[in-house]
């Protein structure tokens, strides 16, 4: 190996270049209008054994579709705040039935003129199983209930 005195460590390479594509963008912020189904404002809610969200504008929810309810403390029904539940059915474009059983000890809802608002939020669902005939292999067919990518960026 002669007279080479040389570290091995002085090996080590700096201001390396490296020359790959470079995409459009890159990781852009998470919108949530980017996904569907979203979360919509809460106009009213009738309690019973069931309860009924009457939301401010139609909803693109599903039979189905797991939910969270976000009450703040001005709108009533505390209880009711972070409760999860499925829609189990949709009576109007823009009303969902929830598996919740608000029917002992909630207070009443009512609106308020605040500027955080009570609302209704998608968290899942639970329509599980194949999709299709090919098993995973993707065609483009979406469970119902599931979120989807409706992003302008692809």
């Amino acid at each position: 190996m002669g007279g080479d005195n040389i570290h091995p460590l002085r090996f080590i390479m700096t201001n390396t270049v490296i020359s790959y594509p470079i995409p459009a963008y890159s990781n852009p912020p998470i919108q949530p209008s980017f996904f569907s189904p979203k979360f919509f404002f809460i106009n009213e809610i009738v309690l019973g054994i069931t309860t009924v969200v009457t939301t401010s504008v139609e909803h693109d929810y599903v039979i189905g579709q797991s939910v969270r309810l976000i009450i703040p403390t001005k709108f009533g029904s505390r209880q009711l705040n972070e409760k999860e539940g499925m829609v189990i059915s949709i009576p109007a474009t823009n009303m969902v039935e929830l598996n919740i059983d608000s029917s002992l000890n909630v207070d009443p809802f009512y609106l308020s003129a605040t500027p955080t608002r009570a609302q209704i939020l998608a968290i899942g669902d639970y329509n599980t199983g194949a999709i299709n005939d090919s098993g995973r292999i993707n065609q483009g067919t979406y469970i119902p209930g599931s979120f989807r990518n409706i992003s302008p960026w692809g």
